[in-house]
């Protein structure tokens, strides 16, 4: 008998299953905002989903959810 498969946690603070595929968040985001324009940083925020080629390795990642 195996044994349970386990959630690649990081990835799983990262992404979130949608209908169509897995959501992201835009990287860059995080510290030393100072430097960045507001156009940049406002470019920045919201989601956008994970590109067709980058789909099954997160979909290995997240396996049981």
């Amino acid at each position: 008998m195996a044994g349970k498969l386990k959630t690649h946690s990081g990835a799983a603070k990262r992404f979130k299953k949608t209908g169509s595929g897995f959501k992201r968040k835009s990287a860059y985001k995080s510290h030393i905002l100072t430097k960045m324009t507001t156009k940049r940083k406002r470019q920045l925020r919201g989601t956008s989903s994970v590109h067709p080629s980058d789909v099954p390795a997160v979909k290995r990642m997240l396996r049981d959810i």
